[in-house]
């Protein structure tokens, strides 16, 4: 079995709880959703052998917090991406997970090899897309038997309906879930800021612990 991989890299990380932490990146080719903001252009892909790929991570002998695997959808390539965090994990390796949190039965298999899941929920009226409020659900409540976050991406087609279904979609299936905050990098940050303000209000009347964080890794320059 190969898996398809875009690229293997180390730097920090750029979003969300781990702000600053680093990583080895492992970023998956392919995704099952076409979100309007997405700013991950996967243009190609080399295939790996899970041996061959933990024979490069191994390559890498900075100390780093966890191995980042992303996409693209890692999900995806359910078979491949859990025979990796079986090697990792067995070697000490920890393992984080960021996806878009709508493929749960995949989730279900590779759980127990996980340590920390981002889980990005996406707002239909951010991303043009259909809603994705049961997948979101059945994805969140896997994802509750390790550590996990959920970030969203705020822009301004994002409708406080949409904001507040999914606090109440947060509270009631994974009540001490973080939610993170971030807004699209490339809008008016005025705007946004201003925006954000308003549904940080929303979080707390809805009790949902949260923060605002930018994407850090296009502010200073890095992958």
């Amino acid at each position: 079995m190969k898996g398809r991989i875009t690229e293997v890299f180390d730097s920090i990380q750029g979003e969300g709880l781990y702000l600053g932490e680093k990583q080895i990146f492992v970023r998956f080719y392919g995704c099952n959703l076409k979100c309007r903001f997405c700013d991950t252009k996967l243009s190609g892909f080399m295939e790996y052998e899970p041996e061959e790929l933990f024979k490069e991570l191994r390559l890498y002998r900075d100390r780093y917090h966890s191995i980042s695997f992303t996409g693209g959808e890692p999900l995806l390539q359910k078979d491949f991406l859990k025979d990796i965090l079986k090697l990792t994990r067995k070697n000490n390796f920890k393992n984080y997970l960021e996806t878009n949190g709508t493929l749960h039965k995949e989730l279900e298999d590779v759980i127990d090899y996980v340590d920390i899941v981002a889980m990005d929920l996406k707002l239909p009226s951010s991303t043009g897309l259909d809603d994705l409020w049961e997948e979101h659900r059945l994805f969140l409540k896997v994802a509750s038997q390790r550590e996990v976050f959920v970030k969203t991406v705020i822009c301004k087609e994002t409708s406080k309906e949409d904001f507040i279904r999914g606090l109440r979609l947060i509270r009631e299936n994974a009540q001490e879930t973080v939610l993170v905050l971030q807004p699209d990098s490339n809008e008016d940050k005025d705007y946004l800021h201003d925006k954000l303000e308003t549904f940080k209000d929303f979080c707390r009347k809805e009790r949902v612990t949260h923060c605002a964080v930018e994407q850090i890794h296009k502010v200073i320059g890095v992958r």
